[in-house]
């Protein structure tokens, strides 16, 4: 990556998110960062995890949506990304999207919006019988977005969590 790019990280303020923000600002050495996080407010999670158990849901207040706890912890994280950045000797500019579907497609029409030269993202690496049942964001986003995307994966130790011997790969 030349200088004058730009690159776009997804910054969820896990440990993963700043690891790729590190690898990608030693390795790509971009001009620009957008720091991204994307959030989902409290009642649409709320209306997603109840309608996967069926119980009835309920109207939700206006005036209580205005004030979203998502919101405001999307914000801290957001500026924590831009925090990393600087101290990382990078230029690194905030922006909270709020999710309206998934956020991968966040993630990718913030990066066309953006006109980004590289979408940088952490992984989980999961493997196995788990890897069937929990999409991947990374690889919604390079499904999607038609733009390179450095993933960078889990340190080793990390992602060697407990997985019972059953579900094992042979």
């Amino acid at each position: 990556m030349s200088n004058g790019q730009t690159m776009l990280i997804a910054f969820d303020g896990s440990p993963r998110a700043a690891r790729a923000l590190e690898h990608a600002a030693r390795l790509l050495r971009p001009t620009t960062v957008e720091i991204l996080t994307a959030w989902e407010p409290v009642a649409r999670q709320a209306a997603r995890t109840v309608s996967r158990t069926g119980v009835h849901q309920t109207v939700l207040d206006a005036e209580a949506a205005a004030e979203d706890p998502a919101q405001a912890e999307a914000l801290k994280l957001c500026r924590r990304g831009v925090e990393v950045a600087q101290s990382l000797g990078l230029a690194g500019r905030a922006h909270l999207v709020e999710a309206s579907t998934t956020i991968a497609s966040a993630i990718v029409d913030a990066a066309r919006e953006l006109d980004v030269d590289v979408i940088v993202t952490g992984t989980r690496a999961l493997s196995g019988f788990r890897a069937w049942w929990n999409s991947s964001t990374a690889d919604q986003i390079v499904r999607a977005s038609g733009l390179p995307v450095f993933i960078v994966p889990p340190e080793l130790e990390e992602d060697e969590e407990e997985e019972p011997e059953y579900f094992e790969e042979s």
